[in-house]
């Protein structure tokens, strides 16, 4: 899994980390999985495009709800090029100091320029909101301002990717900065079934991957359902015990259950 490992110590707004995600680790739609794979393609062969006067497609905006695979997806396409991953902290790079973001932002991308890397802006919502929002202050704008000015800019061999939960509040201008738009939804029937039979396969009986279980997990996103595999193999080990379907049917309501208490 891609786990932390350490600030920068040359920027502290980046935080860099190991990933080890395959392209097969990941369960998305055909259409995005295409999407990332021209991705990876375009970057390997970047400077056969370059000598034909085009640019590999390097900026995107993943959106989408939490836990679907928008952090995986960078951890994954930086594994597959063999670039390290840094997650912009934007905690630390929007301060209360008029001025001091627009120019961490610059430090930002001047790293982007220097490293080549794949660099994910998470939570981009923070930084992209829409300008004409009427609580939005002037500081804000600017900053965002900037930020649509060294995308346009940029031309490195660095992929950006800015990921959101919020896609609706998000500037109309920073749709058309991006290479491409990744749109992120709950996972189908298709992808529920990968990923049970992904996760458990050979630690589980074939005849616990029933309609009851999948159409049980509608509604879950793909985080939880790795969550739920993850507590049924625990499980078992612990009780030294088999998988079976009703431990399963627990996790999924656990799950269930908490989304619940979130909306409570």
């Amino acid at each position: 899994k891609s786990k932390i490992v350490k600030l920068n110590n040359r920027n502290e707004m980046l935080e860099e980390k190991i990933c080890d995600f395959e392209l097969r680790d990941l369960i998305v739609t055909e259409s995005i999985s295409e999407k990332i794979k021209r991705i990876i393609k375009e970057y390997e062969k970047k400077e056969l495009l370059r000598k034909n006067g085009l640019k590999n497609r390097s900026k995107f905006l993943i959106t989408g709800e939490p836990g679907t695979g928008k952090t995986m997806s960078a951890s994954v396409i930086a594994n597959e090029l063999g670039l390290t991953l840094y997650v912009i902290q934007l905690e630390k790079l929007i301060t209360k100091y008029m001025g001091e973001t627009s120019v961490k932002l610059r430090q930002v991308f001047d790293f982007i320029n220097e490293v080549n890397a794949v660099y994910l802006f998470d939570e981009f919502d923070a930084i992209g909101s829409d300008r004409s929002l009427d609580n939005d202050v002037g500081e804000m704008r600017r900053i965002l301002n900037s930020f649509l000015q060294y995308l346009e800019n940029d031309d490195s061999h660095s992929i950006i990717i800015a990921a959101t939960n919020n896609p609706n509040i998000l500037d109309k201008a920073l749709f058309r900065r991006f290479d491409d738009v990744f749109e992120y939804k709950l996972p189908d029937i298709e992808q529920i079934i990968n990923l049970y039979k992904t996760k458990l396969k050979g630690i589980a009986p074939d005849n616990l991957f029933t309609e009851e279980i999948f159409n049980a997990s509608i509604g879950l996103n793909h985080s939880d359902i790795v969550k739920v595999c993850e507590d049924a193999i625990k499980n078992s080990i612990l009780e030294d015990k088999g998988i079976t379907k009703e431990i399963i049917m627990t996790f999924i309501q656990d799950r269930k259950e908490l989304y619940l208490y979130k909306e409570a």
